[in-house]
């Protein structure tokens, strides 16, 4: 890295927030609509399958503009790039908020996400040349703050806005930030020195167009496949095909051309290949457990969108406050391979003690302590992943690093979403048809139950039918409810064995030479 963009007093700490300001925009935005589909789908007149496409969309243009992010940076500058990311985000947040219909929306929401896949890596990237080289442990800190607390902030800030005003201002209260952001940008942020821009027909416009299609495809699969019944489905089908194909010839394109749109040899890095690896199953574990604790509390404990955001708060404290811990512990050079070792094995336990408490009517307490666990877990995590993968980089190969972790932690959770909802299902299917096998309708309790409900709604004015017909209402509903729980604990055990497996993998990374853990001094372009 060039030093004139280290920065020092006044001038790194607005630079600092700037950058953190525009990665929570981002992360933030992934969440918040989350709680405000219902509302959407009522204003818009939408199915819930279209209301769906909200977020879709955005993880789409997400997904396809991170890994192309080092190459604007070195086309554009990476001020100008970083500014104009802004600006798109910021132009089509307000244009979200004035959609008058479906798909306006979710065409609004896919340039938005292009806008926005670009703030997460840039801003990592400024964030890191701005600090010197013995307090980039610190930078990523503060950084990983935003990508951590982002999730959690989402559902509860979206809960507070749509429960008090409407819908558009979860979009609308982007535009202020955005407009300072940019402002600031402009003002302090400076672009490192390119040799090499390449003029239009350099472009590699070839591999643009695959990874498009290569990764988009790969998306919605992920985002619709259990809607839509996943190979069932002739779309997922041929997109399944699509995003196979495309992945083979974009690796073909990118591996001959001159210039690459991504630079794919950089992961001949062996700490990167783990790094990458290590940040999809965090993206897996992070957008995983932000969606599952949420779902559970509103949809089997029938908590509103504010309450269940608000029990996640805690947990991103301890994240806060694990942060700069973790950077100073990795600076005295305890190795990062035993601090990611530690990080799995407390989510095990987080995700082990969730198996344990979950139950039909588990109380707002007993998830404290679990959450915190969770916390605790994600703040061992995030920074050794991410210096662990950019140690051994050097030169613009720290940026690409970057893009590839950034887009991994993305598809991970797209991944582990897609996984969660259709293995919930299934598994709900599952044992609702195992608890209603052994629902014998002679069996003495089965009796009882339904006569003592039937009795109960005939003090209330109904009719012996009515009230036969209302007790087994109940009965089906306590089933459902039960396998709804029954599959949201096997949820949380098989995620936790998955951490657990990778304990052993993470203690195999090798270190540099001389036990240097990490060094980001190269230009990170």
């Amino acid at each position: 890295m060039q030093d004139s963009l280290v920065e020092y007093g006044a001038r790194r700490v607005i630079i600092t927030i700037t950058a953190i300001l525009c990665a929570l925009l981002e992360i933030v935005d992934t969440t918040i609509v989350n709680v405000a589909l219902n509302e959407m789908k009522g204003n818009l007149g939408a199915t819930l399958s279209e209301v769906g496409w909200v977020i879709t969309a955005y993880a789409i243009g997400n997904v396809i503009i991170v890994p192309m992010t080092s190459w604007l940076s070195q086309q554009f500058g990476r001020r100008n790039y970083f500014a104009a990311s802004i600006i798109i985000f910021t132009v089509f947040s307000f244009l979200c908020g004035n959609a008058t219909n479906i798909w306006e929306l979710v065409f609004f929401r896919l340039m938005q996400g292009i806008g926005g896949g670009a703030l997460l890596v840039t801003s990592q990237t400024i964030i890191t040349e701005s600090y010197p080289i013995e307090k980039r442990s610190m930078a990523q800190a503060i950084y990983g703050l935003g990508v951590i607390i982002g999730p959690t902030l989402g559902p509860p800030l979206g809960g507070y806005i749509v429960d008090n005003y409407s819908w558009p201002f979860i979009f609308y209260i982007n535009i202020p930030i955005g407009i300072v952001a940019t402002l600031l940008t402009l003002q302090f942020v400076r672009s490192p020195k390119y040799a090499d821009k390449k003029s239009a027909s350099e472009v590699d416009w070839l591999g643009i167009f695959l990874l498009a299609i290569t990764v988009g495809s790969l998306q919605y699969i992920l985002e619709k496949g259990h809607e839509d019944d996943w190979f069932e489905s002739k779309v997922i089908t041929t997109l399944a095909l699509t995003s196979f194909f495309g992945l083979i010839f974009f690796i073909w394109r990118e591996l001959t051309c001159e210039h690459p749109i991504v630079e794919l040899r950089v992961l001949k890095n062996g700490n990167l290949r783990i790094g990458t690896v290590m940040s999809f199953i965090l993206g897996f574990g992070l957008y995983g457990s932000t969606f599952i604790v949420p779902l559970y509390t509103q949809s089997v404990l029938g908590w509103t969108a504010l309450q269940s955001g608000a029990l996640m708060i805690p947990a991103a404290l301890t994240t806060a406050f694990m942060m700069p811990i973790i950077a100073k512990l990795i600076n005295r050079g305890v190795k990062q391979q035993l601090l990611v070792a530690l990080g799995f094995f407390i989510f095990f336990i987080y995700s082990f003690w969730g198996y344990k408490i979950l139950t039909p009517d588990t109380g707002k307490d007993a998830f404290f302590w679990m959450l915190i666990m969770r916390g605790a877990g994600l703040g061992l995590l995030f920074i050794p992943i991410t210096s662990l993968s950019l140690s051994t980089l050097k030169g613009p190969q720290i940026g690409q690093g970057a893009a590839f972790t950034g887009m991994m932690r993305q598809l991970g959770g797209s991944f582990g979403v897609a996984a969660i909802t259709t293995f919930i299902s299934n598994k709900s299917m599952f044992y609702r048809s195992d608890l209603v096998s052994k629902l014998d309708s002679n069996s003495l309790m089965v009796q009882q139950r339904l006569a003592s409900l039937k009795a109960g709604f005939m003090a209330k004015g109904m009719t012996p039918d009515q009230a036969l017909s209302a007790a087994y209402k109940v009965l089906d509903f306590s089933v459902s409810k039960q396998s709804a729980v029954l599959s949201y604990m096997d949820v949380f055990l098989y995620l936790g064995l998955i951490f657990l497996f990778c304990i052993p993998f993470i203690l195999l990374v090798k270190e540099r030479k001389g036990g240097e853990t990490i060094d980001l001094s190269e230009a990170m372009h």
